[in-house]
Formats: C-alpha cells, structure tokens, sequence
C-alpha cells in the first residue's frame, strides 16, 4: 500500500479518487471494504487524516495489518505531529451511522460506495442528525435506487458539487460530491453527468426510461384488480415523474 507496491483499484473506485480535487481535513471512506480507495488517497495525501471505516471485523484487521505494514510511522497516535509530507491513517470496526466526527471547523469528507440505496440514504441521514452543526461533503455511489437517493439528499438540503455517469462490468453508475454548503440544486435525474453525444449515456437514459416504464406498467396492472394503497399512490406519481423527466432529457439528445 505503499509507493513500493502497486495498487490496482476497479474503475469506479479510481472515478471517485479523480473527483477529489480539493484537500481536505479528514476523509472518511465508509463501507470501505478492503481499504483500497482509502490507500490510494493516503497515498497521495488527500487529506490530513484518512479513516477507514466498515463493520466487518475482519475486513478492518486485514486492511490495519496492512497499514501497520507499509505505514507504520503514519497510525494516528503514533506520533505527535503531522508533518508536511504525511497523511495519519485511522482504522474504525463500527456502524457508519456512529461516525465520530472531528470538529465542526475542520473539513471533512464522507465517501460512501458500494452499498444499496436504501442503506445509502439511511446512513446519509443519520450522520446528519448527529451532527447537525457541521459543514460536510459527500461522495457517494449507489449501486441502484439512484433516484431514490438523488430525491432523499434533495429533502436533506444537500447541494451539487459534481456528478459523473460511468460504466464498468456493464453495470452503469452514477457518483454523486454533495455538500451541505453547495447552493447548486440536486436535480432527481442529474444535470451536469450527461453528455448525450455520448453512447454510453443514451444508453443509460433509454434503460432507465424502461425501467421505470415496466414498474409502472405492474403498478397500473395492480391498480386494475384493486385500488392501490396510499403508499402504492405515492410510488405510482414519483415514478410517473421521473419517467417525464428522463423523457425531457430524451427530447434533447442531439441524434
């Protein structure tokens, strides 16, 4: 996890390193896994003090042992000062929604990858109740109940840093830099992410028309053998929604 070994990190996880541009006071990588976003940004001393954070006990003793290997001078309280030219690294075994915060005046960063979108939204939730006198930014990369996310974060009052459209393994992605300071407005299907001259994003907007065409469809046959319920009537309007503002995003691809 050094400079003497290579780290090879998938193309998602390299996307989200390439959107942290600015330096921050601690990042916070949630859900780490094996710690491989969270070396790559210690190794290139993204921030003062990178945290790795998961539940799983023997994720976080394998990605210590590691730390402890190629940066021992590094661990937090191991030493008194961090110079210039160090980042401290801190290994967590806990419920991301237990985050401990640093101050409030320091920057920090809360990456969260990897995890489902209910989860996302949950966690994204809790660590704001916690510390509703912070100032924070967010990465964060769903694997699905995207819109979910982007209407959730919206109601939190999170604002657009950046968002990017990508694919790996044939599975589409969107990454989302939120801020709790950003006045630029979330918008349910993105905004900035699309380049419509681009296959990969029509492709990704013709597919999610789809999907959302078909649970309407189920919806509306549902509907035809008994009266939907309150909750049912609510997912039924979001969705018919969100498939008016893909359309609108069709109405303007350039072929």
């Amino acid at each position: 996890m050094s400079s003497r070994i290579h780290l090879k990190i998938s193309q998602r996880l390299q996307h989200i390193n390439t959107m942290i541009n600015d330096h921050y006071d601690h990042i916070w990588d949630c859900c780490c896994d094996h710690g491989l976003l969270g070396a790559v940004l210690l190794k290139r001393k993204a921030a003062d003090n990178i945290h790795f954070v998961d539940v799983v006990p023997s994720l976080m003793h394998e990605v210590k042992q590691k730390l402890q290997r190629f940066y021992p001078e590094a661990e937090l309280g191991q030493q008194t000062a961090l110079t210039h030219v160090q980042s401290h690294w801190q290994v967590h075994c806990l419920d991301v929604t237990k985050l401990a915060l640093a101050a409030k005046e320091q920057r920090q960063l809360i990456i969260i990858a990897g995890v489902g979108g209910e989860l996302t939204i949950e966690l994204v939730q809790q660590i704001m109740a916690r510390h509703p006198q912070h100032s924070l930014e967010f990465i964060l990369c769903p694997v699905h109940h995207i819109y979910k996310v982007r209407t959730a974060m919206q109601q939190l009052g999170l604002g657009l840093v950046d968002e990017h459209l990508m694919q790996e393994n044939k599975r589409f992605y969107e990454i989302l830099h939120l801020s709790t300071t950003s006045p630029v407005a979330l918008t349910p299907v993105g905004s900035s992410m699309w380049d419509l001259s681009r296959e990969l994003d029509r492709d990704y907007l013709q597919k999610s028309v789809k999907h959302y065409q078909r649970i309407e469809q189920g919806l509306s046959k549902a509907q035809q053998n008994s009266p939907l319920n309150a909750e049912q009537q609510k997912e039924k309007a979001m969705i018919g929604a969100v498939i008016a503002a893909y359309q609108g995003l069709q109405n303007l691809s350039p072929l």
